[in-house]
């Protein structure tokens, strides 16, 4: 008995400080650890994904399973209206095969991305810093290397994957495959070059400790854009945790398929069609909130969850925190830090921290509005060739409205109300994104331009496209 108290009463304290110390942890505002943590980069860890945990918390798994009821009820309307119409048993998938079209340039224009930033940068950097400390003209060999490489980046993986999209007119799940490559190819070499640069000029380094291929191949392929020599690693593979991600991810493809066809299309196809004025666009903005909101939670799930989740399984990658609780926020300034966790340490470490350090950590504002701007211009970019014409409706919201609402609707702010505020921004955000890029996409279609001019082609169609 006593031996039976003296372990109760061990496991009591020891349950009692894991508690304080995590107390503690989390009573230190967000923005205070990233400082302390800044000098040292990021830090990795074995962590699960924050679903991963609620999902096993059975009141949160049914909110899970109300979406699966959701898509489960647009394949049965779907199949019925077909059935219906059609007097047979047909499922619609004709929008789904038309978005992923030409996979076959896909696949070789991506071998092309691949098999360039696995071999240049990594051969560049071994020929650069096994010459670097011996060379009598460092700074001149340095400038020599940098300015081949640069080239060579900006000739493949800057124009080569435009004229991809271009010139075989990809549709747009097909260009956003291609683009979205060619962003990470471009952010996983300048992460590769910038954490190990650094240390052979500092000569913490020599040749024989320079990356071996094995690293940064895995690097290429781990669900992180922040290089380091080793990540923590899990001890085995879950095969069957994979093959539920990967169908999970089959399944939100589908969903938001079925979104377009059932809540989209049937809207926007012949809204071109009818004089435009405030109060057609304000009921389609509001129409389109539903499925604006559907796509944007299906996105999420699918590509910062599924996708990811999948891949850092098969390579044992144990750090999964690829976001935060995002959905708890109570400030814009926090979702845009808790939203998209991977994009947000290569863009807080490699431009906010890095100029900062430039201006001698002066201009905290203008180094904040740098990371609005460069992501608001990436994501514009990704659009304006998925989709095949220029419309700035992301980057308006992102870089302007965006701005905006993180100075004002700050981390100062702790109501939960502030809560309620984001969302309903957030739906609303999302009504005027998708009314009005699907609005231009059938103005493009119904009003062609009889003669291609700048103006023309930066001026929206479905501003002056009548039928």
């Amino acid at each position: 008995m006593s031996c039976q108290m003296k372990d109760l009463l061990d496991k009591a304290v020891e349950d009692t400080l894991q508690s304080y110390t995590r107390d503690n942890v989390a009573s230190v505002p967000d923005k205070k650890l990233r400082n302390e943590d800044s000098g040292r980069g990021k830090i990795f860890k074995a962590r699960a994904s924050l679903l991963d945990e609620l999902m096993e918390v059975e009141h949160f798994r049914t909110i899970y399973h109300m979406f699966a009821a959701a898509f489960c009820v647009f394949v049965i309307r779907t199949v019925a209206v077909d059935s219906i119409d059609q007097g047979r048993l047909v499922l619609e998938l004709d929008l789904l095969f038309y978005s992923f079209g030409q996979p076959s340039t896909v696949v070789w224009s991506w071998t092309c991305f691949f098999i360039y930033t696995l071999l240049v940068p990594y051969k560049t950097l071994h020929f650069w810093g096994s010459r670097f400390s011996k060379s009598k003209h460092p700074f001149l060999l340095s400038v020599s290397v940098i300015s081949i490489f640069g080239i060579c980046q900006f000739c493949v993986l800057g124009i080569f994957p435009t004229y991809i999209v271009l010139h075989y007119k990809l549709p747009p799940a097909s260009s956003f495959i291609v683009t979205l490559e060619q962003v990470r190819f471009l952010m996983k070499t300048y992460s590769f070059l910038r954490e190990t640069v650094p240390s052979v000029i500092r000569k913490e380094r020599n040749p024989e400790q320079l990356p071996k291929l094995s690293s940064y191949l895995y690097f290429l392929f781990c669900p992180t854009l922040i290089y380091r020599d080793s990540y923590p690693r899990t001890p085995y593979i879950r095969w069957n945790y994979v093959i539920k991600n990967f169908a999970q991810f089959l399944g939100c493809l589908f969903f938001v398929s079925f979104t377009f066809v059932t809540l989209c299309i049937p809207v926007f196809t012949n809204m071109s069609k009818q004089p435009l004025n405030i109060r057609t666009m304000v009921l389609s903005v509001f129409h389109a909130t539903l499925p604006g909101t559907f796509i944007l939670l299906t996105s999420f799930f699918a590509l910062l969850h599924c996708w990811l989740n999948a891949f850092a399984e098969m390579l044992r990658f144990a750090d999964r925190m690829f976001y935060k609780d995002w959905w708890n926020s109570k400030s814009f300034s926090n979702y845009y830090r808790t939203w998209n966790v991977v994009i947000h340490d290569w863009l807080y470490y490699y431009v906010y921290q890095d100029i900062l350090w430039l201006c001698n950590r002066r201009f905290r504002t203008g180094a904040m509005l740098a990371v609005f701007f460069t992501s608001a211009i990436v994501h514009e970019y990704a659009l304006t060739l998925s989709l095949g014409y220029f419309y700035p409706v992301m980057f308006c919201l992102f870089a302007i409205l965006g701005v905006v609402f993180n100075f004002f609707i700050n981390d100062n702010l702790t109501s939960p109300l502030w809560n309620v505020v984001v969302w309903t921004f957030l739906f609303i955000g999302q009504g005027i994104q998708l009314c009005l890029y699907c609005q231009e996409w059938y103005a493009q279609k119904h009003c062609p331009l009889t003669e291609k001019t700048f103006w023309g082609l930066v001026t929206p169609r479905s501003w002056s496209c009548q039928i």
